[in-house]
């Protein structure tokens, strides 16, 4: 495989790394950097993936180490930047698929770990790599290695939550059907049909970052999720805003657009037994850019 074929899979581990599309890119970028200089010095680079997977790893760690101050003071739900896929929209087509492993669940439950812990996890659990590779890649020793997994699985474990999988190639008919309708139901504000297809336990997230317009705290009830949805869509639709079904995360969602095109907000649907779970909208217009244009529909006003 050539070096160039290796950006899939280290684009994954600097997202998983990070939650962030564009940083992941950069690290990316800086990585292969590094590898072109080492080729320009006369260095001989017997192993380009594990070169390369090496430095993304740890340029990884070292944006969480100042990434974390940042969300600390972060205003509202923090939640990644979406890695998004539509019929017209590629996106990031070419690390598309590597990134279903990386939901948005699983990406906001990192959030807990340490950056070195980020790394082994992200490492092990989401890429399959065996302990050996785990400690040559961060530079600890095996056993250090399998004791920072033990240790962040516990530290995950103890936030009482799960991060679904993305749906099996064979179920992913039967998710997007469940999207489909769902979208359309709370787009209609068919409201008896959209209750049909939430959780009891529904948890419904938005990001707006402090920037643009989103819920104030996570909504568990139901009917009020549903509420909300249908209200929200209402409005949206009065400013020419449309809906476009998209694949985002693994999952189904959706991408909605203004009357120009530019994007306004991503949505996320986690679907549990044949029920939406989770729903997670971002809105944050940081968070948006590398999708194209972003909307000003949904901006909140300088302060």
């Amino acid at each position: 495989m050539s070096e160039a074929g290796y950006r899939p899979l280290l684009f994954s581990i600097a997202y998983g790394m990070t939650g962030s599309v564009g940083d992941a890119e950069d690290i990316v970028q800086d990585a292969f950097l590094g590898l072109t200089r080492a080729h320009q010095a006369g260095t001989t680079i017997a192993a380009p993936k594990a070169y390369l997977t090496t430095a993304v790893t740890r340029l990884g760690i070292n944006h969480l180490t100042s990434a974390r101050v940042r969300r600390e003071t972060y205003v509202g739900d923090w939640l990644p930047e979406p890695v998004v896929v539509t019929a017209d929209r590629p996106g990031p087509a070419e690390h598309a698929e590597l990134a279903d492993s990386l939901s948005m669940a699983f990406l906001v439950l990192l959030e807990a770990l340490s950056p070195v812990e980020r790394a082994v996890f992200v490492l092990r659990e989401a890429f399959g790599y065996g302990y050996p590779d785990v400690a040559r890649i961060t530079g600890k020793t095996e056993v250090n290695c399998r004791q920072i997994f033990a240790r962040a699985r516990q530290r995950i474990a103890a936030g009482g939550k799960k991060a679904g999988r993305a749906p099996a190639r064979d179920r992913r008919a039967e998710s997007d059907e469940l999207g489909r309708r769902f979208f359309e139901a709370a787009s209609g504000g068919d409201m008896d049909a959209l209750l049909g297809m939430l959780a009891p336990d529904v948890v419904f997230h938005g990001d707006g970052g402090g920037k643009a317009r989103a819920i104030g705290k996570p909504q568990t009830d139901p009917r009020r999720v549903g509420q909300l949805l249908v209200g929200g869509l209402r409005r949206a639709r009065r400013l020419g805003v449309s809906l476009q079904p998209a694949w985002v995360n693994g999952r189904p969602g959706a991408v909605l657009n203004d009357a120009e095109g530019r994007v306004v907000s991503v949505v996320e649907l986690d679907i549990v037994d044949g029920a939406v779970r989770t729903i997670r909208s971002v809105a944050n217009p940081d968070k948006l850019g590398h999708l194209g244009p972003v909307s000003d529909v949904a901006r909140l006003p300088e302060k």
